[in-house]
């Protein structure tokens, strides 16, 4: 019965080709994209969970009272405590700090983003080695572990396993590191990279940390990523209890004061960090989705329904013969089955042939459909039912209601009586494609406010890259001398050395209070270390004063320059009167600093967050540097870049310049938003290419189905322009209704975006 239910359906179909090109060719768009975006969902849902004991895995958040800066990382010492008092509780841990340093193999040096942690990494996950031993690799102070592309990278081989490579200290140093393993490829987890910003490439020993000048097993560094594994049936809330406690405790009063020690659960933690940011996205996209793909279902209940008057004698003749209202039901739904069964099949091709473009505006990668899991092809089957069902069922219930006798007679009434509900459909379509289109302008006036908004600073022609560091007075000396020497360059309009630049990743953020004031007034403040050309490489306006000129003599008491809301948040009215007074930085020694100047404010980290209150200290004073700004006169860049290079090698030998423009770097702080901006275009364009294919097959119907009324009008005397007019008229007012009805949610969304 199935077999000749399908037959039928098949010769059905051939003969009414042109419909059901429009209704397959409408269906796999829909089908095509809610396989990408559900996808792309699905693996964005996997992150961190291919790790080995994933439900009992935490990263130690702190929740500070101030900033927020230490979200991501804790007091250095928690975790290892946590293991080693309370055994019962804790599984395991996991410890590391991130550095970028120059790494070199003989004449091949690039600046990489380094791990150093403790020995537990691979274990504690069941990171695969591909080539070394897990158990050990860690073990040895000088040892390295590096991923499989940094072998290549490297070597130009994956078995490197004995071989060694250099990297350079934060003293001007250098030391060799033999590379104990090579990692496999994992799939994406918060281990290897907490966030999209940077991902670690080598991983070292804790045993090492000294030789970078850096601090893990401290309480007083609060700057360290805590991992731990908690134990089978161990509350949570427990735990966080004795980390408040230890907290308190141990930590200084600047840091305990601060922070609030929470656990995360890492299968969750990609979720919900920033702002559950990639949460809301997945969720926007795969709404989005599934509307597009219900647009495309709207498509085939019009066009079936409005096929009847084409199968009204089929159907009567059918009836006479004895066919019953449930076979005639099943026939029409096994039309719909073929029909979505040919469109999914011709999906799983666009999903291969877009799959490319798709991962290149998402910066994803979407698996190919060769390796996705039997899962996701059962939940394709799943789809197709429901589509047919849902796309078949209602032409189906309307077909076979029809009389016979009324039918063969050629009256047909009961279709009639369907046209409003096939209005209402059709009012719905363009209401969504309306509300898509909308919302992808407001989404792209709000990205584009992001890249290229007032920022309180200039950020065309910047080009800033990572030096070596020798942090110690003469190597800040040698620095800044290095700086005069690119600013001499004819292509260079200014030229800064500091430790931070404006793209949201701030380095201390210390608390500072005025001198005689209780040290419970104490404000957390972002913590800048520059020197005295930062303002005008950045163009950073003053509001008063000044800001850095010659270094300080030593009788004179540092200086400092704020912000305009620094200003404020510490009691002075206005710029002006904060000029010649004075702030005390505990984390400095308890060094007391004149304030110089105030500058405007101006936005250091994403336009989502609110400018919070920032101060400068020279670069000098601190003796930290990061990078090296360049301000380019207009011209040819490629040129000026080139000339660039060429100045490094001779001012910074064996050290890799390795630039990046300030608009990457804001595109790289607004991925997320990006890729929503992207994936809303192609949402509008395949929401539009629906919509037409609807009206296409629609005014067709109407055209042949009026083919006598349109000759009487012709022979009439009615133009060519009447006779269109008369088809615009039926789908004008159906337009402007859904117009209507898309408004308020579009003012709603767009109400929303703007707070």
């Amino acid at each position: 019965m199935l077999k000749n239910y399908l037959k039928l359906a098949w010769r059905n179909i051939s003969s009414r080709r042109s419909y059901a090109t429009l209704n397959i060719v409408g269906l796999s768009v829909g089908i095509a994209f809610l396989q990408l975006v559900g996808i792309y969902a699905w693996t964005e849902l996997r992150v961190n969970h291919d790790l080995k004991n994933n439900d009992n895995q935490y990263i130690i958040q702190s929740n500070g009272s101030g900033s927020g800066t230490y979200d991501l990382t804790t007091a250095g010492a928690l975790a290892k405590s946590l293991k080693d008092l309370y055994p019962e509780l804790i599984s395991n841990y996991y410890r590391w700090d991130g550095v970028s340093s120059n790494v070199s193999k003989g004449n091949k040096i690039f600046r990489e983003d380094i791990q150093i942690g403790d020995s537990t990494l691979l274990s504690m996950y069941g990171f695969p080695l591909l080539y070394g031993n897990a158990g050990t690799a860690l073990n040895d102070p000088y040892a390295a572990v590096i991923t499989e592309e940094t072998a290549v990278k490297y070597f130009g081989r994956k078995n490197v396993v004995g071989e060694t490579i250099s990297i350079g200290s934060f003293s001007g140093t250098k030391h060799d590191f033999l590379i104990s393993g090579v990692l496999s490829k994992v799939s994406r987890n918060s281990i290897i990279s907490i966030n999209d910003a940077n991902r670690n490439n080598i991983f070292l020993s804790e045993g090492c940390i000294g030789f970078f000048g850096r601090i893990i097993n401290s309480w007083a560094n609060p700057w360290i990523v805590n991992y731990i594994e908690l134990k089978p049936g161990v509350h949570v809330a427990a735990v966080e209890k004795i980390m408040t406690k230890l907290i308190k405790q141990n930590a200084p009063v600047d840091i305990s004061e601060q922070i609030r020690p929470i656990l995360v659960p890492l299968n969750t933690y990609y979720l919900s960090s920033n702002n559950s940011l990639v949460k809301k996205m997945l969720s926007t996209l795969t709404i989005i989705a599934l509307f597009i793909l219900f647009m495309a279902v709207v498509n085939f209940i019009n066009i079936a329904v409005s096929q009847a008057s084409s199968r009204m004698k089929e159907i009567g003749v059918r009836k006479v013969l004895g066919s019953l209202r449930r076979q005639l039901i099943l026939q029409f739904l096994a039309e719909s089955l073929l029909l979505v069964f040919i469109a999914t099949i011709l999906s799983m091709g666009m999903y291969e042939f877009f799959r490319p473009a798709f991962n290149h505006l998402l910066d994803a990668d979407i698996p190919s459909a060769l390796n996705l899991p039997i899962s996701i092809y059962l939940f394709l089957l799943l789809l197709v039912a429901g589509i047919t069902l849902l796309a078949g069922f209602y032409p189906a219930l309307i077909l076979s209601s029809l009389k016979p006798v009324e039918v063969i007679r050629g009256k047909g009434t009961g279709i009639k009586t369907n046209v409003f509900f096939r209005n209402l459909l059709f009012v719905f379509q363009f209401s969504i494609a309306s509300i898509v289109l909308i919302a992808a302008i407001v989404i792209t006036k709000q990205v584009n406010l992001f890249l290229n908004g007032d920022l309180g600073y200039d950020k065309s022609f910047i080009v800033s890259a990572q030096v070596p560091r020798d942090w110690t007075g003469q190597g800040t000396i040698h620095m800044e001398t290095v700086r005069n020497e690119f600013s001499k360059l004819p292509m260079v309009e200014n030229a800064t050395l500091s430790y931070e630049i404006p793209d949201g990743n701030i380095g201390d953020v210390p608390n500072a209070f005025k001198p005689g004031e209780d040290s419970t007034k104490a404000v957390p403040v972002f913590l800048i270390k520059a020197d005295a050309d930062y303002l005008s490489t950045y163009k950073i306006p003053l509001a008063a004063g000044s800001f850095f000129s010659a270094p300080s003599a030593e009788s004179e008491l540092p200086k400092m320059v704020l912000n305009e809301t620094a200003a404020k948040t510490f009691g002075w009215a206005t710029a002006g009167d904060a000029i010649g007074k004075q702030l005390k930085l505990p984390a400095f020694g308890g060094t007391i600093f004149t304030i110089a100047g105030v500058t405007k404010d101006f936005q250091f980290g994403s336009m989502q967050s609110k400018i919070f209150p920032t101060v400068f200290i020279r670069v000098d004073f601190a003796n930290q540097y990061r990078f090296l700004s360049f301000r380019l006169k207009t011209g040819n860049i490629n040129k000026s870049l080139a000339a660039l290079q060429k100045r490094w090698s001779f001012l910074l030998p064996g050290s890799a310049f390795e630039y990046e423009f300030m608009d990457d770097r804001l595109k790289k702080m607004y991925k997320t938003e990006i890729q929503l901006r992207q994936a809303a275009y192609i949402a509008t364009i395949l929401a539009a290419v629906i919509v037409l294919l609807g009206v296409f097959g629609l005014v067709s119907l109407n055209i042949e189905k009026r083919r006598k009324e349109i000759g009487i009008r012709k022979i009439l005397g009615s133009s060519v322009s009447n006779i269109i007019s008369i088809f615009v008229k039926e789908y004008l007012l159906i337009i402007v209704i859904a117009g209507f009805i898309a408004c308020p949610p579009c003012i709603h969304y767009a109400a929303s975006v703007a707070q």
